[in-house]
């Protein structure tokens, strides 16, 4: 047997046991892989779903462009369809995302525009607001919106709800989904329930998404609204395709818990899933208490881990945000092995020639540039030495006009390893912010002097 196209692969994915990270949990808990999609996302679903319709009803015509704001998989998904059905895509996206998610959808022939993160959706840079320019500008385009597009939901209600009846038999008790467009659990939920009203559908929520608040108090604070990390889950608007009726209860999942937990689900069970599947998982465990004995839990992994090997799975991108301490010694640890000494800087506005006495007079070979107190550049012994070769005048000058770029700042938790490939013959130092805000200065003598000590 064989497929006509990779598009009729989309759809049966495994559900598998989970063991060893829900020991804590007594009821069954069961994994549905959504990463055995040809796109490895369960986007791959609602995707090609939205495209049929749209097709049917005539908005989407041969040779047209399909435009979307996406985080990736559901770009990916629309791209491998495009692919097959002769359609061109350009996708608008949030610099939050992975590079990776990016790469993916170039690959299969798609333009990719990133835009900023932390605007209101209304703000014309957001990636809504350009996917929605972009749709009226572009010819014989469409934008299948799959936010507020209900073919989105219809999908898991055609699909995702009727293949977890039947692997667990009508078992389960129990859905966890991570919320953002909302299709997935909303579509799933009707089916499940139509089959069970007794079961219960608990959406994974992450703090700065307006899901929870809502759905407890009926009321959209905007105050809950700032930026998070966690990819592929929450809101700062609601979506259509959102059917809180459906939904019994939100639980919301730090960035820190669902990054580390996105690890140690590969590292447990051996499966390689995305970021929203860590917050699942964290958050399934959270919610422990409302599982017994008996129960049949279902939890959505909806995408594959190779999307974030550049965050999640980086130990520097997890240090640098403080969600991760190993053995390694980090800037923290150099600075504390330092002697203490004030860090030398000079303001802009004096000369060179009081550049070069400074350094005479300390025997130092770099000094940070101030001005109004903040470091704006830098000043070295090779900078000042190439300046005077070519204008002995330049003594006079003052030494804004031979800085160049500061040295770069670093977190306390960046590691030594990070450090040291920071500092070479062209950034000879780190600057870094103590825990009581004094700036310090990392150079290479520091780093063997911490490692020696």
């Amino acid at each position: 047997m064989w497929y006509n196209n990779i598009l009729e692969t989309i759809g049966q994915t495994p559900l598998v046991k989970l063991n060893k990270i829900v020991k804590d949990i007594p009821a069954t808990v069961l994994a549905k892989i959504e990463t055995t999609n040809p796109g490895n996302s369960i986007k791959d679903r609602m995707a090609l779903k939205m495209i049929e319709d749209a097709e049917k009803s005539g908005k989407l015509k041969p040779g047209g462009t399909i435009i979307e704001g996406t985080s990736g998989n559901t770009g990916m998904g629309l791209a491998i369809a495009a692919v097959i059905k002769g359609y061109k895509c350009i996708f608008t996206s949030t610099d939050k995302q992975s590079k990776e998610k990016f790469d993916a959808l170039r690959a299969f022939g798609a333009e990719v525009i990133v835009c900023p993160t932390n605007v209101e959706p209304e703000d014309p840079r957001s990636y809504y607001s350009v996917s929605s320019r972009l749709e009226r500008e572009v010819p014989n385009s469409w934008k299948p919106n799959q936010y507020d597009n209900l073919s989105n939901s219809q999908a898991h209600y055609e699909q995702t709800g009727p293949e977890i009846w039947e692997q667990t038999q009508g078992k389960i008790t129990h859905l966890v989904v991570g919320v953002g467009t909302g299709g997935t659990i909303s579509g799933t939920a009707r089916y499940l329930k139509e089959q069970n009203p007794n079961i219960q559908v608990l959406g994974i929520d992450t703090y700065g998404s307006v899901f929870k608040k809502y759905k407890e108090t009926g009321i959209f604070d905007k105050d809950e609204i700032y930026p998070y990390i966690t990819e592929g889950i929450g809101e700062d608007f609601l979506p259509q395709n959102v059917d809180f009726s459906l939904i019994d209860y939100f639980e919301k999942v730090s960035d820190k818990d669902a990054a580390l937990m996105t690890r140690e689900i590969a590292r447990k069970e051996g499966i390689f899933a995305g970021n929203s599947t860590g917050a699942a998982v964290a958050g399934a465990l959270q919610m422990k208490d409302r599982f017994k004995e008996g129960d049949v839990v279902v939890i959505i992994f909806p995408d594959h881990g190779t999307r974030y090997l550049g965050k999640m799975y980086n130990d520097d991108w997890l240090r640098d945000r403080g969600f991760l301490a190993d053995g390694k010694l980090t800037a923290r640890d150099i600075i504390a092995k330092k002697e203490s000494a004030e860090i030398i800087t000079i303001d802009c506005e004096k000369t060179v020639l009081e550049a070069i006495n400074v350094i005479k007079s300390l025997n130092i070979s770099q000094i940070p540039v101030t001005q109004q107190g903040m470091v704006i550049g830098k000043i070295t012994e090779s900078d000042i030495l190439d300046s005077l070769m070519e204008n002995p005048g330049i003594k006079s000058q003052p030494v804004k006009s031979i800085s160049t770029a500061p040295f770069p700042f670093i977190d306390l938790n960046t590691s030594i390893d990070r450090i040291s490939g920071m500092i070479n013959k062209d950034n000879i130092a780190v600057l870094v912010e103590d825990e009581q805000g004094k700036i310090e200065i990392i150079t290479q003598y520091d780093i063997i002097n911490a490692i020696s000590a």
